[in-house]
């Protein structure tokens, strides 16, 4: 599954969906977020990288975390859609 997010002015798309609405959306589109985690940068905000999205017409900002978590979170719905179950000791 590809590490692409993409912010609509209705939704937020994650996986092939994103990464297919990435060329049409280029300013809301963040991928290959992964590749910043760790990495330290020269600003305000403790050197890490924050990526922002405008997402239903407000500023967001997302730390390269939290679009890894995003893609992770959408992966185990699919999995388990593909089971047919939820365990509950993973719920």
């Amino acid at each position: 599954m590809p590490n692409y997010a993409v912010s609509t002015d209705t939704e937020r798309l994650i996986g092939d969906s994103a990464k297919h609405q990435g060329a049409l959306n280029p300013v809301n589109s963040v991928f290959d977020a992964k590749r910043l985690i760790g990495r330290m940068f020269d600003d305000p905000r403790g050197g890490k990288s924050k990526m922002e999205v405008e997402y239903k017409g407000e500023i967001k900002h997302f730390f390269p975390e939290e679009i890894s978590s995003m893609a992770l979170t959408k992966m185990r719905a699919i999995s388990e859609a593909f089971l047919g179950k939820v365990d509950p000791a993973t719920s």
